[in-house]
C-alpha cells in the first residue's frame, strides 16, 4: 500500500531531523494509519507540560487530510474541549497532497504558541485572549498546570 511506505518514510523523516517537541510519536506497526505521542509548545503559559496527540490517516492519504486530536485537554481558542483542532493545513479545502507531517507538526506548534482568535473552535476563549490576553496567559498556565502531562513534560525536558 502506497500510503504505507509513505507514512513509514515521514515517521522516520520526523525521528531523523529530531523535531524534539514531536519526537515522541508512537506508532503500531500493524496499524500505521493511527500515531500516538506528545507535544510541547514554546509558549510561557503552556510549556510546563506536554499534550497527547493523536494522528489519525485516512486510507487514503495522502490525497485526504490527515486529522489531529489532542487527547490532554488545553486551554486554546483553536482547540475544542473533544480535542479537534482549527488547522487550516489539514482542512479538506487546503489539503495539499505534497504536504507532510513535519510540516503539519510546524503549524500545530505555532499554533500552539500563537492563538488564531479569528478562526476559534471555542469562541469565549477567543474572546479572552482579544480582550485581555494577560488574563488568558494567566488562565492557559493553570489549566496546563491542572491538566498538562508534568511528568512526561519533565521526562522529554531531561533526554
Amino acid at each position: 500500500m502506497a500510503s504505507s511506505r509513505r507514512l513509514m518514510k515521514e515517521l522516520e523523516e520526523i525521528h531523523e531531523q529530531g523535531i524534539k517537541i514531536f519526537s515522541t510519536i508512537q506508532v503500531d506497526e500493524a496499524n500505521l494509519l493511527t500515531w500516538q505521542g506528545l507535544i510541547v509548545l514554546d509558549n510561557p503559559s503552556c510549556d510546563k507540560g506536554a499534550f497527547g496527540i493523536e494522528v489519525s490517516f485516512p486510507v487514503e492519504y495522502p490525497f485526504k487530510p490527515l486529522k489531529i486530536t489532542f487527547k490532554t485537554k488545553l486551554h486554546h481558542p483553536n482547540i475544542d474541549e473533544e480535542g479537534q483542532v482549527c488547522l487550516p493545513v489539514i482542512s479538506a479545502e487546503n489539503w495539499k497532497p505534497v504536504t507532510k507531517t513535519n510540516q503539519v507538526a510546524q503549524f500545530l506548534i505555532a499554533l500552539g504558541n500563537g492563538p488564531q482568535p479569528e478562526h476559534p473552535l471555542q469562541a469565549d476563549l477567543a474572546e479572552e485572549y482579544s480582550k485581555d490576553c494577560k488574563q488568558f496567559c494567566e488562565n492557559t498556565e493553570e489549566f496546563t498546570k491542572k491538566y498538562g502531562e508534568s511528568d512526561l513534560w519533565t521526562k522529554l525536558c531531561q533526554d
